[in-house]
């Protein structure tokens, strides 16, 4: 499949730091979490008109959390037109930017199923997975990508005890769920790619609750690459720096917003576009040596 506008795409040569257009960030007002892409000012890039498939997931079946925008829209995008069906995991508030999603996986020719619901609950994790292996066949990609996060400028003193137990329910209980119920159902061959942040190496104070989540989903990843090699599953991670989607203005204070993306040494925010390779090359059978290691998107900042 060639990408939309006939010329440019991920394989295209660009100077890096100008290859994404820098968001409107200063006019960029908060909105309500969980945000959504509509009240974005500035539309984040998925890839729409530049992400070109090559079959290199034909026939795979994947589970995309947080697949309503963001991230996860721009690896559902990529997967479809990689020849994946996928299951879309995302929360109710979300339908309107799911249903989007839903819309470019079924333009790229494939299937998408809807799941929505909380994935703090044990049992939606289950009827997740049990949904993939009913309605695709199977199962043969999980992308743990769901999060939450709410900066506190006033550090661990702001960080209440409810808001510090739906950020481990969000990011490690229910990866834990998803990845247990998983490798149960899954063939050789099969993978799992799970996101951290650049803040699992490089806490920022007022995300310290969020960053202690991503610092473990690192080590998890390790120990259960380690732990599922013998079965013939890959585990690795995906750590993004700064990248423009409708978490950052409705989690960050106005000010960080402002200048976000600024101090990497690429000098801009990232888009999910640029994520996407990423993900689909820890999914496909390009990296069947790599296990239990972490791919920085980063825009330069170190993840070591």
């Amino acid at each position: 499949m060639t990408s939309s506008n006939g010329s440019i795409d991920q394989y295209t040569k660009r100077d890096p730091r100008t290859a994404y257009a820098t968001p409107d960030r200063e006019g960029q007002q908060p909105i309500s979490h969980p945000g959504l892409t509509e009240d974005m000012r500035t539309t984040p890039d998925h890839g729409e008109s530049t992400y070109r498939g090559a079959g290199r997931l034909t026939g795979r079946k994947a589970l995309i959390t947080g697949a309503d925008s963001g991230i996860g829209r721009a690896v559902a995008l990529a997967f479809a037109r990689e020849g994946a069906d996928v299951v879309l995991s995302y929360l109710e508030s979300e339908e309107s930017d799911a249903r989007e999603t839903v819309r470019l996986v079924e333009d790229a020719g494939r299937r998408a199923v809807s799941v929505p619901g909380d994935i703090r609950s044990e049992e939606h994790c289950d009827a997740l997975i049990d949904t993939a292996v009913r309605e695709l066949g199977g199962l043969d990609i999980l992308v743990n990508n769901a999060a939450f996060q709410m900066a506190q400028s006033g550090g661990i003193a702001d960080i209440t005890t409810e808001q510090f137990d739906r950020v481990l329910k969000t990011n490690l209980y229910a990866l834990f769920w998803l990845s247990k119920k998983a490798v149960a159902v899954m063939d050789p061959g099969s993978t799992i790619v799970n996101t951290s942040s650049v803040q699992g190496v490089n806490a920022s104070p007022e995300l310290l609750d969020y960053a202690t989540t991503k610092a473990g989903i690192i080590n998890f990843s390790k120990g259960l690459a380690s732990d599922v090699a013998q079965q013939g599953i890959r585990v690795n991670v995906v750590a993004p720096g700064p990248i423009w989607t409708p978490l950052i203005p409705a989690t960050m204070p106005s000010d960080s917003v402002d200048g976000f993306g600024d101090q990497v040494p690429l000098g801009r925010p990232g888009q999910p576009a640029e994520l996407a390779p990423a993900y689909v090359f820890l999914a496909s059978g390009e990296s069947s040596y790599i296990t239990g290691q972490v791919v920085g998107v980063t825009g330069g900042s170190p993840i070591t």
